[in-house]
Formats: structure tokens, sequence, C-alpha cells
């Protein structure tokens, strides 16, 4: 009997034994698999970026929507400066909201024909058309001799720049209003089916796709290996350039239309009402911090907990002050940016962060602004194309087009580009 109890004491000892070896067998798993996630999701230890994709386009070239992977809309210091007088025009059959490129003597625009041009850049005579099956609001990237461009009907497509033949097309869910940017062999573009999509540029087969919440008609801009963009359910995203790896989603709590212009690896942009926003673009959300916030924000309302301290990635912000929609895309010329918001183009110091000066004009600018010798080219849908001194704000010269102007200017060779809603592509020297 006594040894009948002693073993099954024994036996009860080496039942708890193992339930704990068991138990700390699976917290430590726990632990393993949640430090795992934490350095997956917070850090670059295990999913690394690659610091390739930049662009760097050359001289006298304006090779995609705000000229350059950065989206900085700086056609640099020694350029020759258009002074307003127009040189030609060329029409088409449908207002034009795209924006131009110019690469290897040609100019690349899309219409509300349907169609994407590409012109002689100095004499405005057509070189090719191709028809599309809706609107092309997108703006062409040209890169190694092929143009990129996404159209209403769905499409990306991918034309030879010189004949206008056309090499691929990849099929997405809903319109491509997003202008697509171009590197390391990757096409980077927003779609209305609320996806950002890397698709390979040789072949036109899909990299990754990552989900938004929304409609994404901004475009991406790519430094060191990331890729940022904003869209209209109210987040600023970057993503892994290489493999659509998610590092950073930052609520702005209101739509994010522009396209972020990227400096020294900080991301600026407007939000929906004229907040000029600062996001570090290395920055990446700690693990569950937007689920954590809501209770966070919910119980310092309350009284509960302190204040939170500010969202991953958010260095500063400044209000432009008119609490209007605005989709104007920043352009940056040392340590100042350019862009519209309401009826005015501003000029905000990068390094005090503040406004330098405010230039009105007497229609909303939705154009994003070019910069080039310190000369702030831009338009507005009172349909005249500005030019404004960088330092000062100081109107220089105007001049006018038959429509509102929601395309954003290129500057190349001397020459200034800009469409209208007119139907017009207008050409300034």
């Amino acid at each position: 009997m006594i040894d009948t109890r002693e073993t099954l004491e024994a036996n009860r000892k080496q039942i708890r034994k193992r339930r704990w070896i068991i138990t700390l067998s699976i917290i430590g798993l726990a632990c393993l698999v949640i430090a795992m996630m934490s350095l997956v999701k917070c850090t670059d230890l295990i999913v690394k970026v690659s610091e390739d994709a930049q662009s760097a386009p050359q001289d006298n070239e304006w090779s995609m929507f705000r000229r350059d992977l950065l989206h900085t809309g700086n056609a640099g210091d020694n350029v020759t400066l258009p002074q307003g007088k127009l040189k030609w025009t060329f029409s088409t059959g449908g207002p034009v909201h795209s924006s131009p490129a110019v690469c290897d003597g040609k100019l690349y625009f899309g219409s509300r024909d349907g169609n994407i041009y590409a012109l002689d850049a100095v004499s405005g005579e057509k070189i090719w058309t191709f028809h599309t099956g809706s609107w092309v609001d997108s703006s062409p990237a040209v890169v190694g001799g092929v143009l990129y461009c996404g159209s209403n009907d769905g499409n990306l497509y991918a034309l030879n720049a010189d004949t206008g033949e056309k090499i691929w097309s990849y099929q997405m869910r809903l319109a491509v209003t997003s202008s697509p940017a171009v590197a390391d062999g990757v096409v980077y573009v927003g779609c209305e089916d609320f996806s950002l999509y890397a698709i390979d540029a040789a072949t036109g087969s899909e990299l990754w796709r990552a989900d938004t919440g929304y409609v994404i008609t901004a475009s991406p801009a790519v430094a060191k290996g990331i890729v940022v963009v904003g869209s209209g359910d109210d987040i600023f995203y970057s993503f892994n350039a290489k493999n659509g790896a998610a590092r950073l989603e930052f609520y702005d709590n209101l739509p994010v239309y522009s396209s972020a212009a990227i400096k020294d690896n900080v991301a600026y942009f407007v939000d929906n009402i004229g907040i000029f926003m600062a996001m570090d673009i290395t920055a990446r959300n700690w693990w569950l911090e937007n689920r954590v916030r809501e209770y966070w924000n919910a119980l310092y309302g309350y009284g509960l907990l302190p204040k939170p301290s500010a969202n991953s990635g958010f260095l500063w912000g400044v209000a432009l002050g008119n609490n209007v929609r605005s989709i104007s895309s920043p352009s940056i010329a040392g340590d100042y940016a350019y862009v519209g918001s309401g009826k005015n183009l501003y000029s905000v110091d990068l390094i005090n962060h503040t406004i330098q000066w405010t230039f009105n004009t007497n229609g909303d600018v939705i154009s994003s602004p070019a910069v080039a010798g310190g000369v702030v080219y831009v338009g507005s849908l009172d349909g005249h194309l500005y030019a404004v001194d960088g330092t000062t704000g100081a109107l220089l010269w105007d001049n006018t087009t038959g429509g509102q102007i929601e395309s954003s200017p290129a500057v190349a060779n001397g020459l200034l580009y800009v469409g209208s809603m007119d139907g017009n592509l207008y050409c300034f020297e």
C-alpha cells in the first residue's frame, strides 16, 4: 500500500514536471514568435531593403511625373529659363490632365480623348499616337526607350518610346490614374482598386501587390529601396520596394492624394485639408502600434492615460491655412518646398518649418509646381501659367491657356510644357 502511494506521488510529480516543461516550452515558443514578428515588422534585420532603387535623370530631361523617382520636380540650376513666350500648341480631342514627360528630344503625354501622344519636343509635330480604351489622366514615365503609362481603362501600358508600338499591357481591376515610377526594372503604380502594384518592366508580369483601404491616385516615390505613397483611406504608406513588405502606416485621419517629394530620407506631402507633412521614410511602426493607439487615444480622452507620443515616422507639420482640398505635390529646391493648396502657391522653409511666402492666384492650384534655376512654375484653375521668383514669391510672368490647368509643368532644354483642360498641350520658351 505504501509502495502504491509512493508510486502515485512520484507519478504526480512527473506529470507536474511535464506540465511545467510543456508550459515553459509554449511560453518560450510564443516569445520566440513574438520576437521574430517584432524583428520582421519593426526592423530591417530579417526583411532587408535594397538601396539600388534610385534614379538620376539626364540633364535637360523630365522623364517621369515630378521628373525623378524622388519627385523633386526640380530641373536644376544650370538650365535656360523659359520667359513665357508661346512657342506652339498641339490640339487633342479631349482635356489634358496628364503631365508631360520629356526624353531624347520627344514629348509624351496623355489626353482624355483616350490617346497617348509623342511629339517632337522642339517643333510640336506629332510623331505617333497610341489609343487606349479610356481617358489617360496618368502621366507617362520613359525609361530605357520604353514608355509606361496608365489608363482609365484599367491597363498599365508599356510602349516603344520611338514608335508607339505596344510591348505589353497589364490589366488591373479599376482605373489607373496614378502615374508610374520606374526603378531597377520595376514599374510602381497605384490603382483605384485600392492597391499599389510592382510590375516587371520587361515582361509586364506582377511582382507584388500591396492592398490599402481606398483608391490610390497619387504617384509612388522611390528612395533607398523604399516606396512611399498616400491613399484615400487617410494613410501614408511605405513598403519594401523589392517585395512589398509593409514598413509604415501613418494614420493622418485625412485622405492623401498628394504625391510625396523626398529629400534626405524625408518625404514631404500635403494632406486633404492643406497640412504640409514631413515624414521619415526609414521609420517603421512598432508592432501593433495603430491598434494600440486606438485604445490609448480613447483612454487619453477620458483622462486615464497620458497623451500618446507622435506616430512613428512623423517629424513635423505646417498648416497652410486654407482648410480646402489639396492634391498638389511639392517640389523641392535647396531648403525650400513649393506646393499648391487652395488658390495659393506656398513656399515652405524645411529648416524652420515655416511658410516663407504665399502667392495668390484666382483659381485652385491642383497643378504640381516645377522648379528651375530658382523660378517656380505652376498652373492654376484660373487658366494661367505662373512663373514666380522662388526666393521672394514675386510674379515674374504669366500666360493664359484656354482652360483650367490641372496638368503639372515640365521644364527641359529651355522650354516649358503644360497641358490644359481646353484640350491643348502648350509649349513656352
